[in-house]
């Protein structure tokens, strides 16, 4: 009985530490993992309305994260367990990317519609 006990209570501390997943040893910053989110959100965006043009430009989108934060896979994982153990923290950084990408939109929006008001109303295309 005591036994029974003590795995319960030993379960329950461990279910409700603040988060079960071990530190990496190459902790990325929450910046950098904000700053790869957006890159993977930004490339799985590219890759599910223009499929190709990843192709052509022979980007492969793990490979292009990995190349350009300088960092292996097992890092990647890691960290991205590591966040996601601490729901607090994970949404903290999925709001700055959303915020991030909404602003993005925002900009590009805005650049179309200066570009779209430059041309004169009345103008004639011949």
């Amino acid at each position: 009985m005591k036994q029974l006990l003590f795995l319960f209570v030993t379960i329950f501390i461990v279910s409700c530490s603040k988060n079960p997943v071990p530190k990496p040893d190459n902790l990325l910053d929450e910046k950098t993992m904000v700053d790869i989110l957006y890159d993977v959100s930004l490339l799985q965006a590219i890759e599910g309305s223009m499929p190709n043009k990843l192709m052509e430009h022979n980007i492969e989108m793990d490979q292009y994260i990995f190349k350009k934060y300088k960092i292996d896979s097992v890092t990647y994982r890691q960290n991205q367990m590591y966040y996601a153990g601490d729901a607090r923290k994970f949404k903290k950084i999925y709001k700055k990317v959303l915020e991030r990408l909404d602003k993005e939109k925002q900009t590009e929006s805005n650049n179309k519609n200066q570009s779209s008001s430059s041309i004169a109303p009345d103008s004639t295309l011949e």
